[in-house]
């Protein structure tokens, strides 16, 4: 449950409490001040995060680090607690997100002008004659009305692009309209479902006057907050080069699962439409190659030399198991329609927490806490103990202890899941 002092930051606004089976969704957020600017399904709970911070603020004087940011999630709760912090993402767009939500704390009367002014000349403006200048996957998400209308929107909010935190919201506000117009169906994990057909679809130009509204009211709710602003810098959590060492007490992400959840083929639609790609292709150069590699679009085939892989040192504590399922992972791939390349993406998985883990011990102080939010896997039905040799991994990169916390089971729920092996999902706790 979120603490008095908390509710006291947003009193005009009914928080949800969360609950242990949904701490590790994005679910909560949805009714979250600021957090619900940006619908992020890969994201956890930020009242769970602030009550964890909060109870962790009265121990000691707190450095929170996110080293997986996300949208911002930990970052958000951070400042509503009263905590330095500080996080980073390699995600380009998603960092930008980020970016856009915790400019929440500017100038409400800057950003409402900038908001009035953008909708105004998008309303005036005509529309691109060439709409099929915008790519395939736009023309088949949008009728020819929205995107006239979102056209109309990017170009006014380009047009008055500056290095203002306005100018950043602006552009947030019309990012989170992209699936609410859009009459393609999104599944639950941001995958777009282009034959599946929405029953209740936005007009854009009442929907970015009804996100600026929303966003407008959750500022006015935290005017006055007073406490030290997060810092965020676009990294890679497997090197955290621009992190400065020995600074965080505690750190509170959710790193990806290796379970082929695809970050970047999750933002196509957006990066999409604001022109950072043009197809499918583009992912890999402009996105891919810039993220944790936990799904097997990052490592096709003869890309990766497993042997290779396998003999690094960091992964030494866990090299005979990892091998084992990697080499069982590549024989049953022969076996089955996709041939996809698990075997190759587990290897490199733990190769990259395993860098990640000594990097975190690098700008963590001693004594310090470190909370992953994690789940299982098992790629075609061959178990993935993540849990067990990530806590191995974080021992070896010179932490002291580990526990789990279960929060919640999965893979029961799904008619179509390809296999039976029970996976669940919960808190990694490493101390050190």
């Amino acid at each position: 449950m979120l603490k008095s002092h908390q509710l006291s930051l947003f009193p005009d606004m009914d928080l949800p409490h969360f609950s242990e089976d949904t701490s590790g969704t994005f679910a909560d957020n949805a009714r979250l001040p600021v957090h619900r600017w940006f619908r992020y399904s890969a994201g956890f709970s930020g009242a769970w995060a602030a009550d964890l911070i909060a109870r962790e603020c009265k121990k000691r004087d707190l450095w929170v680090f996110d080293p997986f940011a996300g949208s911002g999630t930990t970052l958000i709760a951070a400042e509503q607690c009263g905590a330095e912090s500080w996080g980073i993402d390699s995600h380009p767009f998603v960092a930008r997100v980020a970016q856009g939500k915790l400019a929440y704390r500017s100038s409400l009367g800057e950003f409402m002008e900038r908001a009035k002014c953008v909708l105004a000349s998008a309303r005036q403006r005509t529309p691109a004659p060439a709409l099929d200048s915008y790519a395939p996957l736009i023309r088949k998400c949008y009728t020819d009305d929205a995107l006239a209308q979102l056209d109309c929107l990017r170009r006014a909010v380009e047009a008055q692009a500056d290095d203002s935190e306005a100018s950043l919201l602006a552009w947030l506000s019309l990012a989170a309209i992209l699936r609410p117009t859009s009459h393609v169906g999104t599944a639950n994990w941001q995958y777009l479902l282009p034959n599946r057909r929405k029953a209740r679809v936005q007009e854009p130009f009442a929907a970015f006057d009804d996100m600026t509204r929303t966003m407008l009211q959750d500022m006015r709710a935290t005017n006055g907050l007073d406490t030290p602003r997060a810092k965020f810098t676009e990294d890679d959590a497997r090197s955290c080069a621009n992190v400065p060492s020995e600074k965080f007490n505690l750190v509170v992400t959710s790193p990806p699962y290796p379970n082929n959840y695809d970050y970047a083929d999750a933002t196509r639609l957006e990066l999409t439409f604001f022109g950072e790609i043009r197809g499918w292709s583009d992912l890999q150069s402009n996105i891919r190659q810039h993220l944790l590699r936990s799904c097997t679009q990052h490592v096709p085939d003869r890309t990766v030399d497993l042997p290779t892989i396998l003999s690094r040192a960091e992964l030494a504590p866990i090299r005979d198991e990892l091998t084992s399922v990697c080499n069982e992972l590549g024989e049953v791939r022969l076996t089955r329609g996709g041939k996809k390349t698990y075997h190759n993406m587990v290897a490199c998985y733990f190769l990259d927490l395993a860098e990640v883990w000594h990097s975190l011990r690098r700008v963590c102080r001693s004594p310090s806490k470190v909370c992953f939010v994690i789940g299982d896997s098992a790629p075609y039905g061959i178990y993935v103990p993540a849990i067990e040799w990530l806590g191995t991994l974080a021992l070896s990169a010179g932490f002291k202890s580990f526990h789990f916390e279960k929060t919640r089971d999965r893979n029961i729920k799904w008619k179509n899941r390809k296999h039976r092996v029970p996976l669940c999902e919960g808190r990694l706790w490493v101390e050190g």
